[in-house]
């Protein structure tokens, strides 16, 4: 079973909640740019995530992802990044 992502190039993430991201994490203030680098990397990971947790639910014969698959799979990327 093989599937794939469609890549777009709009973002998933608003960026008014990466700013609240920032701003929770202590940030005074936070520039559009910085704002807009963090959304870049979120979603690069959040992709790679979702593509190990498919991968995971495949090897399982399942067609739905679970949490444990994200957990596992995030886990796994966070560790090696």
């Amino acid at each position: 079973m093989s599937r794939t992502i469609p890549l777009s190039s709009e973002t998933e993430f608003g960026l008014a909640a990466v700013y609240r991201i920032i701003k929770k994490s202590g940030a005074e203030r936070v520039s559009d740019e910085a704002a807009e680098e963090l959304r870049r990397a979120l979603e690069d990971i959040g992709i790679q995530i979702a593509k190990q947790a498919i991968a995971l639910a495949d090897h399982a014969g399942r067609h739905t992802v679970k949490g444990a698959d994200i957990k596992l799979a995030a886990k796994t990327i966070l560790r090696t990044s």
